[in-house]
């Protein structure tokens, strides 16, 4: 796996109240990558997503409430379907526990999650949208 962090992504509660304290209350411009349920930040190589908490949950593939969800994920971009699988693979062998196996997602991509050595949840997923510069970091329009 490329020592490389893309994108955080945090599960809110009120997705707009969200979406204006960090357009409005900061005045960073959300990405032209934003759809209606989810806004990408560019923070210059790192990506800030908002998602509503209920449906990263889903995404997940756990419940939104109590101890199983900590309401933020984080993000490897992988660069082809068969990246995500082998980076699940290696950290498998390494005593990450795999919560959600690769698959095709509602959005076009491919991904899966782990979570690591201290519960912290990770989503390594390709995205056939998403484009990368020369130092690996995504391009977010």
């Amino acid at each position: 796996m490329r020592q490389k962090l893309n994108i955080v992504t945090l599960g809110v509660n009120n997705f707009i109240a969200a979406v204006d304290f960090y357009q409005k209350g900061l005045g960073w411009q959300p990405s032209a990558m934003s759809q209606e349920s989810i806004v990408f930040f560019d923070l210059g190589g790192v990506v800030l997503a908002l998602y509503p908490r209920e449906l990263l949950a889903e995404d997940v593939g756990i419940a939104p409430a109590g101890q199983g969800f900590s309401g933020i994920t984080l993000a490897h971009n992988a660069k082809s379907k068969e990246e995500v699988d082998a980076v699940l693979k290696q950290v498998e062998g390494l005593g990450a526990k795999i919560v959600k196996p690769a698959q095709t997602v509602f959005w076009g991509g491919y991904s899966g999650y782990f979570s690591d050595l201290d519960g912290y949840l990770w989503e390594v997923a390709w995205n056939p949208y998403f484009e990368f510069d020369d130092q690996d970091n995504l391009i977010m329009t």
